[in-house]
């Protein structure tokens, strides 16, 4: 049973036990017991008192109660009851070992893949970056990264089952205008020459607790249609952001949200528009222009925004272009806006990087040494102690994964900040993110070169 998820317990648990499924959980992680007696609902819907053992264990940092109950001797068996169906407890002990080792392969399955689209990813976003415009190789290597893309939506969406639960960390505090930036830059690499990019961004914006990586999704499907709605003549894209109080300034027609601060992110464009026979249609499922796709189109954007609390607006007219407006709930406190330009993003501290992948170390030193950077690498938490016991200055940063064999990146960093306190610490997961840890320091996999760049500059300045 997962520290604080009650509700495994809350289906079999009968009354009369002297406390509730989260008291009795919490009580054990406080002080743990060898053995009980628990009253537990048995097929039938009976209440049945069992004895079960106890022990406690630690997986990667996340606290688990075993619970087992030894089978009751033939001649002391209570006597069957007759069944009575109760969807609740049908769930027998062999789907829930099948269901668990399906979630361990799932895990580990998303671990792997995460850590081969890093490495993808990584070395053709550099490559996109040092590349001229009219380089013929530009297209093959702009597909391998749409791929990568589309791959690492997958991954994300794997890792997420094999969790069984909704990541509460996901929704934190950020500045919009970060994903507007990050965003605009990578489209800046891909759509070359024939686009021009305009941005007019809210200095004071509001802050947005939203999944970002989902946004950030969302800005690239909204950004994508508006760089193909120019064709190949070019023209202009335009983002934008601002803040909005309902109370003070009414929403635009057709928009239906409670009352409330709320930031709005605009994507708009110079392109030909949408006909009036699309424009009432764009927000239905599976509806698409493009010749050729089935996908989601804007209604997968549009669901995304709605489960955020937010909404959709746009405007178009045929010739006049297009502007899409997205609504996303937000608080008056105020964040900075730690963006930087490409060309900020050169350093010269020393950075340790520590993965037990080879590959993630060989991209890690190849992008932060083309931009200035000294870098050492460590393939275990127990030679990155080595190193910075061996350093005779203390470690600018350290570039940790959080799941390694041997010593996990939890108790890596636990030492590190026992050992050097000075020394920032960068943790970067595709599966776990510690908790309490700030946006600044935390590094998604599958991670881009610039996404890699940019949370270094952040770490190293926090």
């Amino acid at each position: 049973v997962v520290e604080g998820e009650a509700s495994l317990l809350s289906a079999i648990w009968a009354p009369g036990n002297a406390a509730k499924p989260d008291q009795f959980l919490a009580g054990c992680l406080r002080a743990p017991i060898a053995h009980v007696e628990l009253k537990l609902l048995i097929k039938g819907g009976q209440s049945q008192t069992l004895a079960a053992q106890l022990a406690p264990a630690n997986l990667e940092g996340q606290k688990f109660i075993l619970l087992q109950f030894p089978p009751v001797p033939a001649a002391t068996a209570a006597p069957t009851p007759t069944p009575i169906a109760n969807p609740l407890v049908e769930t027998s002990l062999v789907q829930k070992q099948k269901l668990e080792c399906a979630l361990q392969i799932a895990r580990s399955v998303a671990l792997d893949f995460n850590n081969a689209l890093t490495i993808i990813l990584g070395h053709s976003s550099l490559l996109l970056a040092r590349m001229a415009p009219d380089d013929p190789m530009r297209t093959s290597l702009l597909e391998m990264e749409r791929s990568a893309e589309r791959a690492a939506e997958i991954a994300a969406d794997l890792a997420a089952f094999s969790r069984q639960e909704k990541d509460s960390k996901a929704h934190s505090a950020g500045n919009l205008n970060v994903l507007l930036r990050q965003t605009c830059e990578l489209f800046q690499t891909k759509a070359g020459a024939g686009v021009q990019w305009e941005l007019a961004l809210e200095p004071k914006l509001y802050a947005t607790h939203v999944d970002e990586a989902k946004i950030q999704q969302v800005l690239v499907r909204v950004i994508e249609n508006a760089i193909e709605a120019l064709g190949s003549g070019g023209g202009k894209v335009v983002l934008r952001s601002r803040n909005l109080n309902i109370q003070d300034e009414p929403p635009e027609a057709g928009i239906e949200l409670a009352p409330g601060n709320y930031v709005v992110a605009e994507v708009g464009d110079t392109g030909a528009g949408i006909s009036p026979e699309n424009r009432s249609r764009i927000f239905e499922p599976f509806f698409t222009t493009k010749e050729g796709h089935r996908g989601l189109g804007l209604a997968w954007v549009y669901g995304i925004v709605t489960n955020h609390g937010g909404s959709l607006a746009v405007t178009s007219e045929t010739g006049a272009g297009t502007s899409l407006r997205i609504y996303l709930p937000a608080s008056r406190r105020r964040l900075p806006d730690s963006g930087f330009q490409a060309a900020d993003l050169r350093g010269t501290q020393t950075v340790l990087i520590v993965d037990d992948e080879e590959l993630i170390l060989t991209l890690g030193e190849t992008v932060l040494s083309t931009f200035g950077y000294r870098v050492l690498t460590a393939t275990s938490g127990a030679r990155a102690l080595q190193i910075l016991e061996a350093a005779t200055e203390p470690l600018d940063l350290v570039i940790t994964d959080m799941v390694m064999p041997m010593m996990s990146g939890r108790e890596l960093v636990e030492k590190i900040r026992q050992l050097s306190p000075q020394t920032r610490i960068l943790c970067s997961s595709g599966y776990v993110r510690p908790a309490q840890t700030d946006d600044k320091l935390y590094l998604q996999k599958p991670f881009t070169a610039q996404q890699l760049l940019t949370k270094v500059k952040q770490a190293v300045r926090a």
